[in-house]
């Protein structure tokens, strides 16, 4: 089965009058290639089982519940979520949270004519109000899972035929999962750099940065990506001093350049510190904190850095260490990413794949549009994502978010293009709320005015950029939002400025 990494989508409706075909369905009945015994779960053969309880996962499971299939969910960690939910998106977010408005207490308040005497950080607290948010929402994906009768499995699942997965259960049994489809949704990992151990105490990975029980004096974050700037704002705004080194000459390099350099500028004044084209060449952790050495990516003279933690922020690999894959065949990259063709299935007919552990973004919007259009296909409905419309959001202060084309990318494809821009600075919610740093920018075919991407930095930018998202996913014009009605005084006043700066001339610049 020749495979080929992912392929792009056409939108839903252009599947409106596509005659919809039906998926083979496979049955296997292959010995297990390991003579160890299997005790059965007595349970009959799922319609659907999903490896991985993740965003990908678990609304894999949901949606297949929902359309009438029988559904199990294994999920190795005991709570669902997946790392996201656990220990990534949602800890991460509520920490930004906490650390932001201890941020403006002490440094905006007193000009909105807010004062108090004392001010301080129980950093307890501000870590027992994020492990609530995790754990509420944890128990709110069991109750999800009851409502729509998902089978819920606890245990790490491997392989042991295309239609067999054994269990072993955090209760210390192991049981045989049957299914006549198989979803991997396993996620990713932190990526480990060479010579690098991390320990969670001095050397850390954004899972040990997020329960940090003191303040560190001195924080260096390896890797300027989007979980590195994230962490290194949350223990900035809290009082430590961060240094960012990335081997890289730029910051979030998949970000339009020039939003990038106005977005690092934005940093820097907050007192983040940024050693770039730099790599780590060595690590000393046998004092009290950690002595890193550092020289400049091409080579030369090489200089000490000091910190009390460490944090390794230098990507995620896909996860599928223990699986079985090898037992069954599941063909993958170098990259250790699985395969898929356009409906998500694996070279082994019968197993599919989605998230993290395939080609794409590595993000959890990303993971739950490819779990339902999975499910979708294996029902024999018409599924579809677009990867070209999944947006991407970095959530600083301010917020950065981007959907479709840089301006580099649409340079290096000869498209003839018009910019369009508007600035916060002259935007009258954002003036009006003191928060005015940042600037919205539009790319527009130059002979259709057809959308090919929208970047946004400003606060809530992950909120904005929906509806650039919604425009490009349905093929819309500058000029389509430029005279859509938004409401005054709004932060999106903002977008539809920029796009009449796009088309035409905006009106408040």
């Amino acid at each position: 089965m020749a495979m080929a990494v992912f392929s792009r989508r056409k939108p839903l409706l252009l599947y409106t009058n596509v005659c919809k075909t039906h998926i083979l369905r496979y049955s296997f009945h292959l010995s297990p290639s390991s003579s160890r015994s299997f005790s059965s779960s007595g349970s009959e053969e799922n319609d659907v089982v999903v490896i991985g309880g993740g965003p990908g996962g678990y609304v894999a499971a949901i949606k297949a519940a929902q359309l009438g299939l029988k559904t199990t969910c294994i999920e190795k960690r005991g709570t669902l979520g997946g790392t996201c939910l656990n220990v990534g998106c949602i800890p991460s977010k509520a920490l930004l949270h906490s650390s932001h408005m201890y941020h403006e207490a002490k440094h905006a308040f007193p000009s909105h004519g807010v004062k108090f005497s004392e001010l301080e950080i129980d950093l307890p607290a501000m870590m027992a109000q994020k492990d609530k948010a995790v754990t509420n929402l944890t128990r709110g994906i069991e109750g999800l899972f009851k409502k729509n009768k998902v089978n819920y499995v606890k245990g790490l699942g491997k392989f042991v035929s295309p239609s067999e997965v054994a269990v072993d259960t955090l209760e210390g049994d192991i049981t045989t999962v049957k299914g006549k489809n198989i979803i991997i949704a396993t996620g990713s990992d932190v990526k480990s750099l060479p010579g690098i151990t991390i320990d969670e105490k001095k050397i850390v990975s954004s899972t040990g940065a997020l329960a940090l029980t003191e303040i560190p004096k001195k924080l260096v974050v390896i890797g300027a990506g989007y979980i590195g700037l994230e962490m290194g704002s949350v223990w900035g705004r809290l009082g430590s001093e961060v240094i960012v080194v990335e081997f890289a000459p730029d910051i979030v390099p998949s970000m339009d350049s020039e939003v990038r350099k106005q977005f690092q500028r934005m940093l820097e004044k907050q007192k983040m510190k940024f050693m770039l084209k730099t790599k780590v060449v060595g690590v000393d952790t046998s004092g009290e904190g950690v002595k890193l050495t550092v020289e400049p990516a091409a080579g030369g003279e090489q200089t000490t850095l000091e910190a009390n933690v460490v944090l390794v922020s230098a990507g995620r690999s896909p996860f599928t260490a223990g699986l079985g894959l090898e037992t069954i065949g599941v063909e993958t990259d170098k990259a250790g990413r699985i395969m898929v063709d356009e409906r998500f299935g694996t070279s082994v007919p019968g197993v599919f794949a989605i998230g993290d552990v395939i080609p794409g973004p590595m993000l959890a919007h990303k993971a739950e549009e490819d779990g339902v259009a999975c499910v979708e296909f294996i029902a024999g409905k018409e599924g579809h994502v677009d990867y070209d419309m999944v947006p991407g959001v970095v959530y600083t202060h301010p917020e950065v978010a981007s959907v479709g084309k840089t301006e580099d990318q649409v340079k290096a494809s000869g498209v003839e293009y018009r910019v369009g821009k508007f600035p916060f600075m002259a935007n009258s919610r954002a003036k009006a709320i003191d928060d005015a740093d940042g600037v919205v920018k539009i790319l527009a075919e130059k002979e259709t005015d057809k959308i090919l991407g929208v970047h946004i930095m400003a606060p809530n930018a992950g909120e904005l950029i929906h509806e650039a998202v919604l425009a490009l996913t349905y093929g819309a014009s500058s000029e389509d939002i430029a005279r859509t009605c938004h409401a005054h005084p709004t932060m999106s006043e903002a977008v539809k400025e920029a796009a009449m700066a796009t088309y035409n001339k905006p009106i408040h610049i």
